[in-house]
């Protein structure tokens, strides 16, 4: 991976765990919360994010691995996943890949928010996690996996940022900037999503390259 695939990578990475679009879910479950709860619940989940990014990042490939599961396999089936949350994206909404409204009732009657359902699964669900494995496997050298835990890193602080900020950032871009930023977002993914699924796809059957 060159510097450009770095850069896709963390903003791909961003795109997924769109912390912005995260706010109003953030404000949302924390309404009832104190000042120094809600600093505590943004610490936590970007705590979380970090926590289950990484362990994605060591142990994607063995899981992988284990199962008898390609990475070309792998990279169509997270594409494709990826894609799914995209399109949810574009039309500003949550994917049910993401949270099911079933989830969506349950947090509400939980008093402890921060790990589930904002850490696991909105923020760092199975498409970003899909995407940090097959980014994973493009590299084997310590460099590679340093640079991509230093950008999973720089996600987590972005999500703490955003979480610690959230009235602001409510107030200033409101339902309808936030749904923009959103679709910004999704329209990323989808892209992404596209090239990651192209990649296995060439690899599954190079006579198509």
């Amino acid at each position: 991976m060159n510097e450009v695939e770095y850069i896709k990578y963390f903003a791909g990475l961003l795109a997924i765990v769109n912390p912005i679009g995260s706010v109003p879910i953030f404000i949302s479950l924390t309404r009832q919360q104190t000042l120094a709860e809600r600093a505590r619940t943004a610490r936590l989940s970007a705590t979380t994010v970090a926590v289950v990014l990484t362990v994605a990042l060591v142990t994607g490939e063995s899981i992988l691995q284990f199962f008898g599961i390609s990475l070309a396999s792998f990279r169509v089936g997270g594409g494709i996943l990826v894609l799914l949350i995209a399109i949810s994206m574009l039309h500003a909404r949550v994917s049910p890949a993401k949270q099911t409204e079933e989830e969506v009732q349950d947090a509400a009657e939980k008093e402890t928010v921060a790990v589930i359902p904002l850490g696991i699964p909105l923020l760092s669900g199975p498409g970003a996690i899909s995407t940090v494995i097959v980014y994973a496997g493009r590299g084997d050298a310590v460099g590679h996996y340093a640079l991509l835990e230093l950008e999973i890193l720089l996600i987590a602080v972005v999500v703490w940022l955003s979480f610690r900020a959230a009235p602001y950032i409510a107030g200033m871009l409101g339902r309808t900037g936030i749904n923009v930023v959103t679709r910004l977002m999704g329209l990323i993914m989808a892209a992404i999503a596209v090239e990651i699924m192209a990649n296995g796809i060439k690899q599954l059957f190079p006579g198509l390259a």
